[in-house]
């Protein structure tokens, strides 16, 4: 009967062989990491890129719309509404200006109305609409410590109201301010088309009209067929400014900016920013 010997040479390299191959995966498993991590930080770099040539470039397309809109003799002459295409950095950016009173406010505005743009805009059944009406109304009145009503600092204070979900809250955004300090009501030739639907009582044609026409260059806005208890012609010093930024990979960017043309007198300017958004539009999937 044979035995055969192994040899202490033999084992050595299978061990060998076995740490080799251990050092092969582990050092491939932290080049994959290696690549990973480099290509994330590549991604991130561009999208930080992106964000800030979409922020000068908006921003500088909204000074260019406030020089116009301040500049003497038209300094007097406040419209509240305008579309201006403005050519800046080889593209042409679309500046769409409010004025801030053609938004809800929902510091002011009445119950009736707050009811209708939750109902109209919101979704919602009309009895559940009015009681988040006036559910609104008592959470901006409520007192703080020192027993000046509390009010909305900011837009986003609306979901502290009970029943003011994100997804309510979403929809509704576009169309609401708290800053407007005008009478409560809405500057319909201001007002964007969802809102135009709003004080038209849902009629979703009505609006689309309407704001046709305003796009066409009509200078006036029949709003005889809206709401006038709803309706206030004031314009104010306030304005709502969008910048639509075409990016280079064609998307759309969008810089918002809400203006106080009253003079900044601590910046030394002739206006005063106080809100300040910016964002990447995302088109709706198709067939969504």
């Amino acid at each position: 009967m044979m035995r055969r010997r192994s040899t202490p040479g033999a084992g050595r390299r299978g061990i060998a062989l076995v740490a080799v191959l251990w050092i092969v995966a582990a050092l491939s498993i932290a080049v994959t990491g290696i690549v990973h991590t480099i290509r994330s930080e590549t991604r991130a770099i561009g999208a930080s890129r992106r964000m800030l040539d979409l922020q000068a470039v908006g921003e500088a397309a909204i000074m260019l719309a406030l020089q116009g809109m301040t500049a003497a003799p038209q300094a007097g002459q406040r419209v509240p509404w305008r579309r201006v295409d403005l050519p800046y950095d080889g593209r042409v950016v679309t500046v769409e200006v409010n004025a801030l009173n053609g938004f809800v406010d929902i510091n002011r505005a009445a119950p009736e109305l707050l009811a209708a743009l939750f109902a109209v805009a919101g979704g919602l059944k009309g009895p559940a609409a009015a009681a988040l009406a006036q559910a609104t109304v008592q959470a901006r009145q409520q007192p703080d410590a020192t027993g000046q009503p509390l009010r909305f600092e900011a837009i986003e204070d609306l979901m502290r109201v009970p029943g003011v979900d994100y997804d309510l809250y979403a929809r509704l955004r576009p169309l609401i301010t708290a800053d407007a300090l005008g009478s409560g009501k809405v500057n319909a030739q201001a007002a964007p088309q969802e809102l135009l639907a709003v004080l038209a009582d849902g009629n979703l044609a009505r609006a689309a009209a309407l704001s046709n026409a305003r796009l066409q260059g009509a200078p006036t806005m029949d709003t005889s067929t809206l709401r006038t208890d709803f309706i206030d012609g004031g314009v104010g010093t306030r304005y709502r400014m969008q910048a639509f930024v075409p990016m280079a990979d064609g998307s759309l960017g969008v810089v918002l900016r809400t203006v106080d043309l009253n003079p900044d007198q601590r910046a030394g300017l002739p206006w005063r920013i106080f809100n300040a958004e910016t964002w990447m539009h995302v088109p709706p999937e198709k067939g969504g």
